[in-house]
């Protein structure tokens, strides 16, 4: 049959594709091809030998990678009969579409018919591709991958990223060696252990150059990844639901979108263009609101509301320029404790007996919105709810409970049903503009009926509230995907309010994420989940760095505290217009102690620099640090922002310390900066304008 050929191009990437009559395979992915570029004669070159100990003919690495052309690893579908009886007939191209920005082929076999679709998503630069599969009668799945892409040959390693609670985005370097790489998250979210990311990095690159790919799987029900090098040296990555995720035999079932990335700048690259993808799909109530500074009261007070308490808390959060009051966990039921309640959303009239309208109102009176703590996909065995339909808990009844709860089925149109109209009845009641939505246990099952549901309450609500901003909140960053925030609107990166802990956090996660959506508070001195004591400077500069927030009972601040949050409260007010849509950039720092990115505003006329010094530095004095995404030509003046945080053993008239600096993008990329003496567990904050 003869070769067919396609190309689809977005960004600075080209997917180059080819077919003899099966599933089309990817021929080339990276870096943009000429126009004139002939694709049959680049599918000719790239084909493989055959030799000793092979089959006659090597196995199509295709789109969907199948076992009854005996493909030496693991295929991309796998599917049988209701009965069980597994379906493996070869599949035959049956139709190609091609569209401005878009590549559709559909493949059909035995009855069943498998689409897989390529679309360019110009705002990001990435490609985002999807399988679907179509059967003529009742079928079960076992896995379907979205569509496959070849992993580059140049790379010597892969990077996805773990996790724990307050210990997210963990990044782990690992080798390619010949056998499969299988990360599974099977417990129903995107998860702390292994968030649905991969980043293949060509030999040598660095956060600031060299090649790199990247995928991003946006599903919220966890997900399966396989990162395979074949015997014969090719290599393929897979992406999908967990397996056995579909629990039902069905006519119809597809992927969540995989974005896939190509980046020549580096590491910095994949993070612009998730950061922009991100951007693309966040749609907030009101993009032209800029981002407020929230004020949440949970490590203040816990289970223990009283309005008395709580007025005067947010008296503290206005004068310190706190613009939303978030009400967390404690209002509801009769929850003195996370043992009771969950499930019935009614006002704690014990604690409230007026309703939250009091507190409301002082808040309002301030100038500030409300947010309101809940956890819809939850019920406590404990809670009036259960009692009256414990038929509606997902998963066996004699399961291990996770922080005394269990969860409530979301693919049953009943629960939907009731959870919409408790949260819409809590919404109509009340202003409220923000709820920050909670997910503290893990599923007993896997089940993708369950993150079907909560997309579809999510929808619901927005649509019938379409005012409210959403939080995504997970035990802190335990569902962060591309696919719940096409729904929300902020991450709760982690429950660690620990300012050395958070810096690194969100310094990883900002290869994921925009500084926008990404919440970061400045915690109590004491922290909760570390026992360490920060100064109150480094708190507040590493929640500058995202979208700002206060978490403790600020009543315990000191007049010297109180009025350095205050400071750089409003330095992030001043400057959130653009650095809440800056690219956040990771700079290769040569001294390993040190952690620092820059933001850069779209037009590149100004940038900030945070660089953090996380330990003790193996030589006495800092080491210049190189910057980067700057324009060569250009002239900068660069000012120190926090000349407050010099300390007496910084003793050289440095200029930096006297007053601005004005110096070519080349002299900073290339010589880079020298800065201050630093504390450990402190950070300078650099701030420049282009000339």
């Amino acid at each position: 049959m003869s070769l067919q050929v396609w190309r689809i191009d977005c960004g600075a990437q080209t997917l180059a594709l080819a077919s003899q009559g099966g599933i089309p395979a990817v021929i080339y992915w990276g870096a943009t091809l000429p126009a004139a570029e002939d694709l049959a004669a680049l599918a000719a070159a790239g084909q493989a030998d055959v030799t000793g100990g092979m089959l006659d003919a090597n196995a199509p690495l295709s789109l969907c990678p199948e076992a009854a052309w005996s493909f030496p690893g693991q295929p991309g579908l796998q599917v049988a009969e209701a009965d069980g009886r597994p379906i493996s007939d070869r599949f035959a191209l049956a139709a190609a579409e091609q569209a401005p920005g878009l590549l559709r082929f559909t493949a059909a076999a035995a009855g069943l018919r498998v689409t897989h679709e390529i679309a360019a998503e110009p705002a990001s630069g990435q490609f985002v591709l999807r399988s679907v599969l179509v059967a003529d009668r009742p079928v079960r799945l076992h896995w379907l991958a979205a569509p496959v892409l070849p992993a580059p040959q140049l790379a010597s390693e892969m990077i996805d990223v773990s996790g724990r609670w307050i210990g997210e985005f963990q990044l782990n370097r690992t080798p390619w060696t010949p056998g499969a790489r299988l990360r599974e998250a099977r417990q129903g979210r995107s998860g702390h252990e292994h968030p649905p990311y991969l980043l293949l990095p060509a030999v040598g690159a660095t956060n600031t150059g060299g090649e790199v790919h990247g995928l991003h799987y946006g599903w919220s029900g966890g997900h399966r990844m396989v990162a395979e090098e074949l015997p014969d040296g090719r290599r393929q990555v897979q992406f999908g639901h967990p397996a056995g995720a579909e629990t039902q035999p069905g006519t119809r079932f597809e992927t969540a979108p995989l974005y896939a990335a190509f980046s020549d700048a580096g590491l910095n690259g994949i993070a612009v263009a998730n950061q922009r993808l991100i951007r693309a799909l966040v749609r907030f109530p009101d993009p032209a609101r800029p981002r407020p500074v929230h004020y949440n009261c949970w490590e203040a007070v816990y289970f223990d509301h009283r309005l008395d308490d709580l007025t005067a808390i947010a008296d503290r959060a206005a004068a310190l320029g706190a613009e939303r009051f978030v009400l967390d966990d404690g209002w509801f039921g009769r929850r003195d404790d996370d043992t009771t309640s969950l499930g019935d959303w009614l006002v704690d009239r014990r604690k409230w007996p007026d309703g939250l309208h009091p507190l409301i109102a002082h808040v309002r009176k301030l100038g500030m919105t409300f947010g309101l703590w809940v956890e819809p996909e939850m019920v406590n065995p404990d809670s009036d709810l259960w009692r009256a339909h414990p038929d509606w808990a997902l998963g066996p009844a004699d399961q291990v409970l996770g922080r005394h709860q269990m969860v409530l089925d979301m693919g049953r149109p009943e629960v939907r049903d009731h959870l919409f109209h408790r949260l819409s009845a809590l919404l109509g009641e009340y202003p409220i503009d923000y709820l920050k939505w909670d997910h503290n246990r893990l599923l007993p099952v896997v089940d993708a009926a369950q993150t079907r549901g909560v997309y579809d309450l999510l929808d619901r609500l927005r649509a019938a509230h379409p005012q409210v901003e959403i939080e995504s909140c997970a035990s802190g960053g335990g569902r962060i995907d591309a696919g719940i925030l096409a729904r929300t609107h902020r991450v709760w990166l982690s429950d660690s309010n620990d300012a050395l802990e958070r810096l690194r956090i969100q310094h990883d996660a900002a290869l994921f994420l925009p500084p926008e959506v990404t919440g970061s508070h400045v915690g109590p001195r004491h922290c909760h989940t570390s026992g360490r004591v920060h100064s109150m400077s480094f708190r507040a500069w590493v929640a500058a760095q995202r979208h700002m927030g206060f978490e403790m009972d600020l009543r315990e601040l000191t007049d010297e505290e109180a009025a350095t949050l205050k400071e750089v409260t409003a330095w992030w007010k001043a400057g959130r217009h653009w650095r809440m849509a800056a690219d956040v950039l990771r700079l290769d720092a040569a001294d390993p102690a040190v952690t620092a990115e820059m933001q850069i505003a779209r037009d590149g006329s100004r940038f900030t620099l945070f660089a953090a010094l996380r330990e003790t530095s193996a030589q006495i004095l800092p080491r210049p640090l190189r910057l980067t995404g700057l324009d060569p030509a250009a002239r900068y003046r660069v000012t120190l922002a926090n000349p407050s945080d010099i300390v007496r053993r910084s003793r050289a008239p440095l200029a930096l310390k006297s007053g601005p600096v004005t110096l070519s993008g080349q002299a900073l990329m290339r010589q880079g900066l020298t800065l201050p003496w630093l504390n450990p567990a402190a950070l300078w904050v650099i701030e420049a304008e282009r000339l």
